[in-house]
Order: structure tokens, then C-alpha cells, then sequence
């Protein structure tokens, strides 16, 4: 038997399918995967929109009084794992119930299909989707929608940021 040992930065900088076998290694020791690493896979028959701006900020403005949901939205700020032809982002499911804090992953899906009905009625095209799942446990959107929604949470801070400085330096 041979062991290797690999730092946090060493897996985080292995190319997407590296990571996805070790993820993998990591939960089939643990009992908690299939022996043999299946393929990701696009799904099938999904119509995946690259959302603009305007298009994630209508779609947050459909679901803001739904605070989860939010919660879950605000998720594809960060960087996911780019794959594919054509590109697809991928965020494990597991780490977004872990992010938001949700009961379970039952929860993270009524979230992800309430932001899929958003962009439908947003869109006016009931096969529009915002994001769809892998065989894997993971939530796929596609490259611009995840730039879409990083560029609004970017601008989200930078208002509060501006709202807090004009508080202080009105108390000042």
C-alpha cells in the first residue's frame, strides 16, 4: 500500500476531474459512494440559460422574499468547477447545504427548482432553466450565469458598503 499526502492547495489547483476522483476516493472510504468513479454527465434535455445582470436580477427580485431560496441564489457567487463542452459550472449540493445552513438537501433542490420557476416566468419560456443536476450530487449552471449573479453580489456589497460609509460619516 502506498499513502500520498496532498496540501488543500495542491487539490485545489488539480484539474476538475483529479479533484472529482478524489472526492470521490475520499467518500467511497468513508462508505459513502459506489467502488467506481462514474462520469459526470450533461444532463439530458436540459435547457440551460447563461443568465445576463438583468436576468439574475429579475430573477432575484422573484424570490427575495423567499429567504432561503436567496440564500441558495447568492451560492453561485462563488467560483465553481468549470468542465465540459460546452462549459458548465458545478457546485457540489452538499457544499451548498452546508453554506446556507439548510436541514437537508431536499431543502437546497425546492430552493434551486423555486430559482428554475423564477427564470421561467422571467424568461416567458416554461424549459428555461437556470440550473440542473448530475448524477453526482451536483448543481450545474452555465459559465455566464455564474458571472451574472457574482456581479450582482459584487454590487450588492459595494452599495451597503456605500450606505455604511455615508451612516459613519453622517455620525462623524
Amino acid at each position: 500500500m502506498i499513502g500520498i499526502t496532498l496540501t488543500t492547495e495542491q487539490i485545489r489547483n488539480a484539474p476538475a476531474p483529479v479533484r472529482q476522483w478524489i472526492e470521490h476516493q475520499v467518500m467511497a472510504s468513508l462508505g459513502l459512494a459506489a467502488d467506481a468513479p462514474t462520469p459526470m454527465e450533461h444532463p439530458q434535455g436540459a435547457h440551460l440559460v447563461g443568465c445576463s445582470s438583468e436576468d439574475a436580477a429579475a430573477v432575484l427580485a422573484q424570490i427575495k422574499g423567499m429567504v432561503p431560496a436567496f440564500n441558495v441564489f447568492f451560492e453561485f457567487a462563488r467560483p465553481g468547477i468549470l468542465f465540459g463542452q460546452p462549459p458548465m459550472m458545478a457546485f457540489r449540493l452538499i457544499d451548498i447545504l452546508y453554506h446556507t445552513r439548510l436541514q437537508d438537501i431536499e431543502h437546497v433542490i425546492e430552493c434551486l427548482e423555486a430559482i428554475n420557476e423564477a427564470l421561467a416566468r422571467v424568461r416567458g419560456d416554461a424549459s428555461a432553466k437556470f440550473c440542473d443536476f448530475d448524477n453526482q450530487g451536483h448543481c450545474l449552471i452555465a459559465p455566464r450565469t455564474q458571472q451574472s449573479v457574482a456581479v450582482l453580489w459584487q454590487g450588492i456589497l459595494a452599495s451597503h458598503q456605500r450606505k455604511a460609509g455615508s451612516i459613519s460619516a453622517s455620525a462623524a
